[in-house]
Order: structure tokens, then sequence, then C-alpha cells
């Protein structure tokens, strides 16, 4: 049984050598010996945040950590720059799948045209299977900051709801979804390439967004919740008016779950005064985009009257439980 940190030359051949400089802001990059990493972030304000990846296989848990954490400085109208990175494996994890996770991360990041900066790797009995751990830096000027929600405000929400999890149904649990169709199995694995909300951030950002939040877990009515609790304001939800692939539903369905309450990032929310402009500048970038609600005075429910209640476990753990 191995324990412990790889040792250098290990870390330099499978990890380090596979991450490369994009951004100015970039003073230092990770290496054996160095246990801190340097940003020149000139007068900005430096954003923070961080998120660990527990639910995804080995295939693409660096593609996940990558855009699931810029994801969220992206909602404070902030420009993600690096990531630091602990990757954890378990007991005898064999090296060529190391090599795998640090080039996925790797591509990500390219695609993300953020900088992996540093980080920690090491072998422990305490999991079971691969585990990342990032925090991610962001730049934003002083003077630009969201209003935060607004009573009134039209509920924008791009692309649809549940794409995260469908791709890791798709991916995890293939035989059990073996009599959907073969395409729809692979349109659902082709939505590991649209889990960034960089793109429609910026977009929204700079079209009178007043709030943004991603969808994460619990699924869009999940972070339709968290929104509007955080600003002290109700919802009313247009439920047929919540974007959902056929695919998503096909899934969904064969797994048992509710899609609106299944893991969603690459699905962005957005609270803005004039909906149908926002909805017209995110299409004219080739993102889908659809107004799913209002924003009132009163309680977080369904356009009919139907509470939404808060965040419980997401539906992803629920399948195929029935």
């Amino acid at each position: 049984m191995r324990l412990g940190k790889l040792e250098n030359s290990e870390l330099e051949a499978l990890i380090l050598r596979k991450f490369h400089k994009v951004r100015p802001e970039s003073l230092t990059t990770p290496r054996v010996g160095e246990d801190c990493a340097a940003l020149n972030l000139d007068e900005d304000l430096a954003i923070l945040s961080m998120d660990p990846i527990t639910s995804a296989g080995d295939d693409r848990l660096g593609l996940l950590t990558v855009h699931v954490n810029c994801n969220d400085v992206v909602c404070m109208g902030a420009e993600p720059v690096a990531l630091l990175v602990t990757l954890l494996l378990p007991p005898e994890y064999p090296e060529e799948r190391i090599g795998h996770i640090a080039d996925d991360l790797s591509a990500a990041a390219r695609q993300a045209n953020v900088d992996i900066i540093g980080g920690h790797t090491e072998y422990t009995d305490a999991i079971t299977r691969p585990i990342t751990c990032a925090s991610v830096i962001a730049r934003m000027p002083k003077g630009q900051k969201l209003m935060g929600l607004q009573l009134g405000d039209d509920l924008i929400m791009t692309k649809g709801a549940g794409l995260e999890g469908t791709a890791i149904l798709a991916q995890g649990y293939a035989e059990r979804l073996s009599s959907l169709p073969a395409a729809y199995l692979l349109e659902a694995e082709s939505y590991f390439d649209s889990l960034s909300v960089v793109k429609e951030g910026r977009i929204a950002a700079q079209n009178g967004a007043h709030a943004m939040h991603d969808i994460t877990e619990g699924g869009v009515l999940g972070a339709a919740w968290e929104l509007c609790y955080g600003a002290g304001l109700g919802l009313k939800l247009f439920e047929e008016s919540i974007p959902l692939s056929p695919v998503t539903r096909a899934v969904c369905a064969a797994a048992g779950i509710d899609p609106l309450r299944l893991l969603g990032s690459g699905s962005l929310l957005i609270g803005c005064k004039d909906g149908k402009a926002m909805v017209t500048a995110l299409r004219q970038e080739n993102i889908p985009a659809a107004i799913i609600g209002k924003v009132t005075s009163g309680g977080i429910c369904f356009a009919d009257g139907r509470p939404i209640p808060p965040p419980r476990e997401d539906a992803l753990y629920r399948a195929f439980q029935a």
C-alpha cells in the first residue's frame, strides 16, 4: 500500500510539466520546492472561492475541477485568473491515470484561460477514488460590483437543466441506461463540453445583470431558492419555461430522479430588469437562454403557488435507488 506524497520525479513528470503559463498576472509557475504562488493583480480586488469535486469519475475530474470553481467567481462579475488544486489519490492508484487527470486539468485551464499555479498531491487511504479540492483566484475592478437581486427582476436561465448530472449519469451508468438510444448517451456525455459559464457570465455582466448564480448541487430549483433567499426576496417560477433537453428528461426518467433537482453546472441563473433584452444578448452569442421566473416580495414558489423547499441532497445521489 502506498501512502503520502508523490516522489519529486513523479510529481514533475506526471503533473507539473503539464501546466503552462497563459496569464500575465502569474509571477510563478508550480515547481518542486515551492510551497507558494504569486500573482500581480495591480489595483484590482482579488476574489477567491473554493470547491471540492467528489461526485465524478477520474475521466472528467480535471475538467469539473476547473469549470466548477471558475463558475463561482464569474457569478460575482469577476474574471478567473488562476487555480490552486489539491489532488488526493487512493492507495495503488496507477501512475498513468494521474497523468490523465493532469492532462484534463491542463486542457480545461486553457479553455477557461486560467493558470494552475500550485497545489498538493498525495496518496491516502482515507478515500476510495480520486478527489480534488481547488481554490480559484479572480480579479475585479474596485469600482465594479453587481447590484444584487432586485424586486421585479426577471430570472433568466442559460442552456438547460441538469447538464452536469446528465453527463455523469451517462458516463457512470451506461449499462443501466442501455434501453435509451445510443445517440442519447453520446449527447449526454457531450454535455461535459458545456460546463463553463464564463462566457455567459461576462455577457450578462455587460448587459445589466443585477445578480448571478451558477446551478450546481440541488439543480435549478436549489439554485433559484438560494439566489432569492440570499436576497431576502421571493420568486414566481415558471416551471414549464425551464429549458430541459429530451436527453436529460429521458436519462432522469430512467434513473428515477427529478431533473430540476439534478447537478447542473453549465447553466447560469441571471437576475435582471429586462429579461427579453438579456435573452437576446445571450442568443446573439449562441448561448441558449429563457426567462423562467419573476422576483417577488412573496414566497419562493412555482407560478401555481406550490412552495419550492430549500435545497436538499442532490438527485444524483438517489439515482437508480427506486
